[in-house]
């Protein structure tokens, strides 16, 4: 049985936990009672205070379809950079789990794409993606309809998933790397001498051992998904074109600061917060079934 730590004096274990308190009544509790003030209420004209209107502010977000448009974009956005960046992370982890040459080197170049920021790497990928400078132009001076996100709203959709994806395939990468190294080696080898290939260990051995990770990078991607892309969307398209990449937190952005609709505003993050809590659920209600941790 474990030990238990306990302070002598109540004021000194409280004084440790304090700044923890802080932190989180400052950006979680403090924010979150202002999103829900500002959601059931209207800012009165020049400053003049706020006015409850209840459930106003939701009906007409939800009579909105340019935000049902934004619910669609940010859910295919959510679930297509989840499958491609834990898939593109778990190839490449399983890759350097087997001990190549170079290994070292090969796993630093993988996880430098999560140490970019997500404004720089934006920049970086809209250069690149650009059809009148970028690698694309060559094409798109032949066949200018092939690839033009400026104009075409699911070209400029693929671009900012794309980016996003190639972001966050290094995070997928540390996680799936360090649960494949933690399996027995003696399990690896036991199997490779009784003749199963690197795929079918992988399908059969590898991949059933590490669904716990699995689990949790399904969880973290998609919630991330939803509260990360901000800056990758601003920088790349700036919701264009014809708000074909407006995703959610980027609406409640562009209606709060540059609309100046605050009350829009904070019951669309509310909103937001209740598909992620939904989400949530729904995958430890169901995935969750399928993984085994022992």
């Amino acid at each position: 049985m474990e030990k238990r730590a306990t302070f002598s004096k109540f004021w000194l274990g409280m004084l440790f936990v304090l700044p923890q308190i802080l932190l989180v009544f400052t950006f979680f509790y403090w924010p979150t009672g202002a999103a829900l003030f500002w959601a059931f209420t209207l800012e009165l004209p020049w400053g003049g205070g706020n006015e409850w209107v209840g459930l106003d502010n939701f009906r007409q977000v939800f009579a909105d379809h340019a935000y049902w448009n934004a619910i669609v974009r940010s859910l295919i956005f959510a679930f297509a950079t989840t499958i491609i960046s834990m898939g593109s992370g778990l190839l490449l982890a399983l890759a350097c789990d087997r001990g190549l040459k170079f290994q070292k080197a090969f796993q630093t170049l993988y996880v430098w794409p999560y140490a970019v920021v997500a404004p720089a790497a934006a920049l970086a990928f809209r250069f690149i993606f650009a059809p009148e400078a970028g690698i694309f132009s060559l094409i798109a001076k032949s066949h200018p309809e092939f690839w033009n996100p400026t104009q075409n709203g699911y070209h400029a959709l693929a671009m900012v998933i794309f980016c996003y994806s190639w972001k966050y395939a290094g995070l997928c990468f540390i996680f799936f790397l360090a649960a494949l190294q933690a399996i027995p080696r003696s399990v690896i080898e036991a199997s490779a001498l009784d003749g199963a290939s690197v795929l079918r260990r992988a399908r059969d051995i590898q991949i059933p051992l590490i669904t716990p990770t699995i689990f949790f990078l399904i969880v973290i991607s998609i919630t991330d998904s939803f509260q990360d892309s901000f800056g990758i969307v601003d920088v790349m398209t700036d919701g264009g074109p014809a708000k074909a990449t407006e995703l959610m937190v980027y609406k409640i952005y562009f209606d709060g600061f540059r609309g100046l609709d605050y009350s829009g505003a904070a019951a669309q993050s509310i909103v937001l917060m209740f598909i992620m809590m939904a989400l949530t659920f729904f995958q430890f209600r169901f995935i969750e079934k399928r993984v085994h941790y022992s």
